[in-house]
C-alpha cells in the first residue's frame, strides 16, 4: 500500500569549510502507516553536536509513530476523532524520546576540549547540554484514510492529494521573539509545533524537506511544481529514486550550497492511478511558468 525513499546530501559550503552534513533523513514503510522524516541540524556556534541531534530526531520521530501504532486497530478508530490531541501526545513524545537520546549521548560521550575550545568558560557553561544538539524537525505520516504531520522550525512540507496539486498545508511561520529559533533543543518545544491532518483527501505522495531544497528554486511556484514532477514519475520507482538524488546532490552544490534532505511515502497503486493526470498538471505547470516569465520580462521593460 505504500512506499517511499529519503536522502541526505552534503551542501558545497560545508564540503568547502570541512563541515559535517548536519541533515538526517529517514522513511519507515510499514502495511499500516509510512512515515518520512527530515531534520536540519543548527549551523550555529552553540549547536556543536547538531548532526546528531538531526539523526536523533529523526530515529526519535521513527520510535514515537511506532509506538503509537503498537495497537493499530484501535489507534486508526480513535485517531480521527481525537486527532487534535493525540498529534499534540505525538509532538511531546517525540520532545521526550530526544532528549533522553540526546543526553544518553552526552553521558557517553562528555564534551571534550577540542569542543569547548571556540568558548569562553562562562560563555560555554551559559549553554544548556540540549542546544549542543538543537535541530529542527519534519515528519509526514500516511495512514489508511488520513494523512498528518508534524513541525518544528523551518523546511517544508509537501502534499499531493487526489487532484493532483501540490499543497504546503504546514506552512511555517515563525512566531516566536526574533531572538529564539523553533527548535527541539528549547525548554517548551511541545508548544512550538505546527501540525496538519487531512482526512478528506487520498493522497497520492507526502514530501518533507530541510530548508535548502526550498531555497534552491527560484520561487515557490517553482518549488511546489518540482513536487508534481517527481509524484508524475512515481511509477518508475527506481528510476525516480536514482534521479532525485542526482537533483538533489547538484542543487546542494550549484543552488544554496547548504545540506538538503529529501523524504517521500507515497501510494504506488493511486499513484499510477493517477498518472495521466500528473502527467496533464506537468505540462500545466510548465505553460504556467512561461507565462509567470514573460510577464516578469515585460514588467522589466
Amino acid at each position: 500500500m505504500f512506499n517511499g525513499f529519503s536522502h541526505s546530501v552534503m551542501g558545497a559550503s560545508h564540503v568547502a569549510k570541512g563541515i559535517v552534513c548536519q541533515d538526517s533523513s529517514a522513511h519507515k514503510i510499514t502495511d499500516r502507516y509510512a512515515v518520512a522524516v527530515v531534520a536540519d541540524g543548527h549551523g550555529s556556534k552553540k549547536h556543536f553536536r547538531s548532526n546528531i541531534g538531526s539523526q536523533c530526531a529523526v530515529e526519535a520521530t521513527i520510535e514515537t509513530i511506532e509506538r503509537f501504532y503498537e495497537n493499530a486497530d484501535d489507534f486508526e478508530a480513535n485517531f480521527p476523532k481525537n486527532h487534535k490531541r493525540i498529534i499534540r501526545n505525538i509532538e511531546r513524545q517525540i520532545v521526550a524520546v530526544w532528549n533522553s537520546k540526546v543526553m544518553k549521548h552526552l553521558e557517553e560521550n562528555p564534551v571534550t576540549v577540542v569542543e569547548k575550545k571556540p568558548f569562553k568558560q562562562e560563555e560555554f557553561e551559559a549553554i544548556s547540554p540540549e542546544s549542543y544538539y538543537g535541530t529542527t524537525l519534519i515528519a509526514a505520516v500516511a495512514g489508511r484514510g488520513f494523512s498528518f504531520g508534524v513541525q518544528i522550525g523551518d523546511g517544508s512540507m509537501v502534499g499531493i492529494f487526489e487532484d493532483g496539486e501540490a499543497v504546503m498545508p504546514m506552512d511555517y511561520e515563525e512566531a516566536n521573539p526574533a531572538n529564539i529559533t523553533a527548535s527541539i533543543c528549547n525548554t517548551n518545544a511541545a508548544s512550538m509545533f505546527e501540525s496538519f491532518y487531512v482526512d478528506d483527501k487520498r493522497m497520492i505522495a507526502l514530501y518533507t524537506s530541510t530548508d535548502g531544497l526550498y531555497t534552491s528554486f527560484g520561487s515557490e511556484y517553482d518549488f511546489r511544481d518540482y513536487h508534481v514532477i517527481v509524484s508524475s514519475q512515481l511509477k518508475n520507482a527506481e528510476a525516480l529514486e536514482a534521479s532525485v538524488l542526482k537533483n538533489i546532490t547538484k542543487r546542494s552544490h550549484f543552488g544554496t550550497e547548504d545540506d538538503i534532505s529529501f523524504a517521500c511515502v507515497y501510494d504506488p497503486e493511486f499513484a499510477a492511478e493517477k498518472a495521466d493526470m500528473l502527467a496533464e498538471m506537468v505540462e500545466r505547470n510548465k505553460k504556467r511558468a512561461a507565462e509567470r516569465k514573460a510577464k516578469l520580462h515585460t514588467a522589466n521593460f
